[in-house]
């Protein structure tokens, strides 16, 4: 570490008064660095902050004219700003709840603008610093001098590695409460060396400082002559703020939006990830691979001869090609990859575990697409890096699991692309954002494994059956009657010469889904096959009637996505609980009551109701053979 040859000066600008226009031209050409603040609990994080502003001296006017007002109030003299009165403004937020979101700050120095994400330092809210850093360019963490390394430094430290953050400062805080020891700053620094090694971590920049009494914040701290490096803020200041790997990258630009505004126009709008392009450039739609040149960038501006990574514009292309949202348009000659199956980190960020099968929203780029997740392949233990055995993934965890997808994806690694690489999943029926992950690479089968089109289809075998393949698809609880309709549905249809093939729900576990349990996650992957087998059934042309509890809406709402419109039923045998238990010709739920039995449906595991089913049928008002009526009624009414 090298010192700087001077510590910068912060004084309020002269040109202010001066030139006004020239003060606005000024700092409108000044770089923007943005950083992330992250640690475990009460490491200091707004302490440092209110420092950073406090002797910047460049406060917005807002929170100037807001502080400088609490200060007459409290009697301040001449007006003056409180650093006491700016810190205490920041924790007052956190005590409020602010900052267990991501709380974002401005400020500027003579040299650069920068944004600070303040974010929690709650284990629980992982999932907020995660927000933080994604559009970080360098991360700052907190270690309390007197507390060392905690579990919650290394979990932050090791997202901010995972999410591609290269510039580091690791700030050991508090350095006042150790009597500004040398040997505790190197005893710190040289037990985050070894865990920085075991996550990867290049390189990171060791600073002590003290937020509170503002040694080597903003000038050099007199109480540690033995520390020779920069302060935080001019490194701060020195810091690069562009990755021109992005720049040197071959073309790439996620297509945000088709811009027609008249017959005679028809342009792509969007982000360039990467690369460069320029008129006359052949390029390439994925996933379709259809390839034009580019005729024009259009910008608000006027027409550009270039366009790099990080800017937003409109190409035109030379010939008429299907492009639209979610297309990603390449270099013809280096395409990215597209695939439906990979290999993914996964940061868990909601309090309801994830679900291997259970089909979610996967938001990449600029397209939306389903997707399922297979049983992680690991759990990260963030203290020991070790690898654990894990069926699922619950609230800040990290996994490495398998991702399939609905339909092909252009992608690129995460740590070549962040832009291709990253991803959100979001829950089906909440919209709730439960999870972030990083691509790694496309699995092998995704590439080797392709559909082989048949002479006989799915129609022909229908037809000759004279009747429309469908998914009759009986919920309900325990004890509802749901197997005992469908058995009367499908002797009946068998009457009429339908061809139909029943799936009960114990019958199945006897065979293919013998090896699941009744754990929330066994449940899903329960459906999903059985979901899968019912779909090859109507391939075959058959009436496919199903008897299964299928507690979760989101499962059954995979199945009826695999089917084709109208050829998915579902029918809710609607039977109170009371009267459920009160049948219990199994004896399932005098089991449960006295606790032999658990994950049982209705008792100590959710049943989500049908909301809009196509048929219900109400046990109490109906016996088996008048719901089965119904039942037929509306297979036949349907063609």
């Amino acid at each position: 570490m090298t010192a700087h040859a001077q510590d910068p000066v912060y004084v309020t600008d002269a040109l202010i008064a001066q030139d006004i226009d020239a003060y606005l031209l000024k700092h409108q050409h000044k770089t923007m660095l943005r950083f992330i603040t992250c640690g475990s609990v009460d490491d200091g994080k707004s302490t440092l902050i209110g420092r950073l502003l406090y002797d910047s001296k460049m406060i917005f006017e807002d929170q100037l004219a807001s502080l400088e007002a609490d200060s007459k109030v409290s009697g301040t003299q001449g007006g003056e700003i409180d650093f006491a009165l700016l810190v205490d403004g920041l924790a007052a937020e956190r005590e409020q709840g602010i900052t267990i979101d991501v709380a974002y700050r401005f400020f500027a120095t003579d040299k650069r603008k920068f944004i600070v994400a303040d974010t929690p330092g709650h284990e629980q809210y992982t999932r907020n610093m995660v927000t933080g850093a994604s559009t970080a360019d360098l991360a700052v963490i907190l270690i309390d001098a007197r507390q060392g390394v905690l579990t919650q430094t290394r979990r932050h430290s090791y997202l901010v590695n995972l999410l591609g953050i290269r510039n580091v400062v690791l700030a050991v805080n508090k350095m006042d409460l150790v009597d500004y020891s040398a040997e505790r700053f190197y005893e710190i620094v040289a037990d985050y060396s070894h865990f920085a090694k075991q996550i990867g971590m290049d390189s990171f920049l060791p600073i002590p400082i003290s937020g509170l009494k503002g040694d080597n914040i903003v000038t050099k701290s007199p109480e540690m002559p033995w520390y020779q490096g920069p302060t935080l803020l001019g490194h701060l200041e020195d810091a690069p703020v562009s990755d021109t790997r992005m720049q040197d990258a071959p073309f790439r630009m996620a297509v945000q939006w088709v811009n027609r505004p008249h017959l005679d126009f028809r342009g792509f709008a969007g982000q360039i990830s990467a690369g460069a392009v320029h008129p006359g450039d052949a390029i390439r739609v994925l996933p379709s691979g259809k390839t034009t040149t580019v005729k024009s960038i259009v910008t608000f501006d006027g027409d550009l001869t270039q366009a790099v990574a990080g800017q937003s514009v409109t190409l035109t292309f030379a010939d008429e090609i299907d492009c639209s949202r979610g297309d990603v348009i390449v270099r013809a000659d280096a395409p990215c990859e597209v695939a439906d199956q990979f290999e993914a980190t996964l940061v868990w960020m909601s309090e309801q575990e994830m679900l291997p099968g259970r089909p979610y929203l996967l938001k990449i780029g600029t397209q939306t697409v389903s997707a399922t997740i297979t049983e992680p392949k690991y759990e990260v233990n963030v203290n020991t890096m070790e690898h654990l055995a894990s069926k699922t993934l619950g609230l800040n965890a990290i996994g490495v699991v398998n991702i399939s997808t609905d339909r092909p994806v252009p992608f690129e690694a995460y740590g070549d692309n962040p832009d291709l690489g990253g991803f959100i999943l979001i829950d089906r029926m909440t919209n709730a954002t439960i999870a972030a992950g990083m691509l790694h690479f496309a699995l092998r089968r995704s590439q080797n494994i392709h559909w082989q089109a048949t002479d006989v289809n799915r129609e022909a075998h229908a037809a000759q059956k004279n009747q429309r393949a469908r998914v009759v698809w009986f919920t309900g609880l325990s004890g509802s009657g749901k197997s005992t309709i469908a058995n009367i549905v499908e002797r009946k249809l068998h009457a009429m010469g339908k061809h139909t093939f029943l799936l009960d729900g114990d019958n199945v576990r006897h065979g293919l889904n013998r090896d699941l349990g009744f754990t929330d996650a066994d449940r899903v992957e329960n459906v999903r096959r059985v979901g899968e087998v019912a779909r090859l059934m109507t391939d075959a042309g058959l009436i496919v009637l199903t008897a299964f509890i299928s507690p979760f809406r989101a499962e059954r709402r995979m199945v009826r996505d695999m089917m084709a419109t109208g050829e998915f039923i579902e029918v809710y045998v609607d039977t109170p609980l009371e009267v459920a238990e009160a049948r219990d010709v199994k004896g399932l739920y005098k089991k449960a009551r006295s606790g032999q039995l658990k994950n049982f449906t209705g008792i100590d595991s959710p049943y989500e109701a049908p909301e809009q089913a196509e048929l219900v049928v109400n046990t109490v008002a109906l016996t088996a053979e008048e719901a089965a009526d119904r039942v037929v009624e509306a297979i036949l009414s349907q063609g």
